[in-house]
């Protein structure tokens, strides 16, 4: 498995331990980690902090230059927010670990040129799995059901 799944996937674990939704992301610039984040909507009650826009938040300020040549990885397939901030700063890679519990926008990114890589990634997605099960009404919550 991928080096930065696997840190994606740590940073999902580590939302879960904080009480929240196990969805992890890393952004990767010349092979090296500027940004890492978890959902945070649970923890921080807020409407944004999905995983890939918490990266985003703890890359800090980069120049569109850095952004262009980066790759975010992300446990779950991006919703609509996430995938129109990739679009935003022009990352032009993304790897997801799984869209079989939820599949986002793919489409949408690999209609504008980014990459999309499915690792369908079986730790992935038996997070995701197991936490819907147990936890409805908070994934129901996020995605808008």
């Amino acid at each position: 498995m991928d080096n930065f799944l696997t840190e994606a996937i740590c940073e999902a674990k580590a939302g879960l331990a904080e009480g929240g939704i196990p969805i992890g992301s890393v952004i990767v610039f010349e092979n090296k980690i500027i940004g890492r984040g978890h959902n945070q909507r649970i923890q921080k009650d807020s409407v944004v902090l999905h995983a890939e826009m918490d990266a985003l938040e703890n890359a800090g300020r980069q120049t569109a230059a850095v952004y262009r040549k980066c790759t975010l990885y992300t446990t779950l397939s991006p919703c609509p927010m996430c995938s129109g901030a990739i679009l935003l700063y022009g990352i032009p890679k993304v790897v997801i670990g799984e869209n079989t519990t939820f599949t986002g926008f793919e489409d949408l990114l690999r209609q504008n040129g980014v990459e999309v890589v499915v690792a369908n990634n079986q730790e992935c997605r038996e997070m995701m799995e197991t936490f819907i099960r147990n936890n409805p009404e908070l994934w129901n919550e996020d995605i808008g059901e």
